[in-house]
């Protein structure tokens, strides 16, 4: 358990949750509650900064908020800390859960998944995920779409200046070639120093999804059963345009 962090978290994750739509946490948010009664237990699987956990955790949920990043994890302290709930946090590896408590519910969003190196690595995550779950329980997650990564993302660019000029940010996406459904992002904030320079700093992100088919194939290998998805966070039906798919899987 990791609890009273005081790791200086990296400028680039402070930046990368100060961007983030929240309208999505909360989006997300209200999908789980929606799905998911609250007496559950639950785990955020790679929850990062804590945003997704807080919400639930405000409204009387309890959730543990695991995630692999020291930096996301001190975030997600200052988050609780400054929302004053209660929400474990654990350091560790959604590959390797050994050790995990076992839970009714855990969720893991935000294209979490999708920064997997292959489908290997998916498939180990379900079988981790359906290990640490009761019998009964659920399994709710969502990934980006073929139709995302082929048709949306590549060619993408957004750019982002705050009121004074002060912090810029600067994304563009483009396919990676050497996979299928696979995009790189390269993403780059400047925030300004003291003496009127710009200190810059950038990361590489590569994504990658898969077919449906192999989704479904790799969940059933893990036990899971009753699947069911959707698009817009369980308010539609998905189609060859939907961007994001949403998964409820019971064990």
């Amino acid at each position: 358990m990791v609890r009273g962090l005081i790791v200086i978290y990296s400028t680039f994750a402070k930046y990368y949750d100060e961007l983030f739509d929240e309208q999505m946490y909360v989006d997300w948010a209200k999908f789980v509650k929606k799905n998911v009664n609250q007496d559950a237990k639950i785990l955020d699987l790679a929850g990062g900064a804590g945003r997704l956990a807080v919400l639930l955790a405000k409204d009387k949920y309890d959730v543990t908020v695991a995630d692999l990043s020291e930096e996301m994890l001190s975030l997600a302290d200052q988050h609780i800390n400054d929302e004053q709930v209660e929400v474990p946090l654990i350091q560790a590896n959604m590959l390797e859960m050994d050790g995990f408590d076992n839970y009714d519910v855990i969720t893991c969003f935000a294209d979490s998944l999708c920064y997997l190196s292959d489908i290997k690595q998916v498939e180990q995550v379900f079988t981790q995920a359906s290990n640490h779950l009761n019998d009964g329980g659920k399994f709710i997650f969502d990934v980006i779409s073929p139709y995302q990564t082929d048709e949306v993302y590549p060619g993408y660019m957004y750019n982002f200046e705050n009121e004074n000029s002060s912090r810029f940010f600067m994304w563009a996406s483009f396919e990676d070639e050497d996979k299928p459904h696979a995009v790189i992002h390269d993403l780059s904030f400047f925030n300004e120093k003291d003496d009127g320079t710009y200190e810059r700093v950038s990361e590489m992100h590569h994504e990658r999804t898969y077919e449906m088919d192999q989704y479904l194939d790799a969940l059933g290998q893990a036990g899971f059963k009753n699947i069911s998805v959707s698009a817009e966070f369980g308010k539609q039906e998905i189609s060859d345009t939907t961007t994001r798919w949403f998964f409820i899987c019971e064990k």
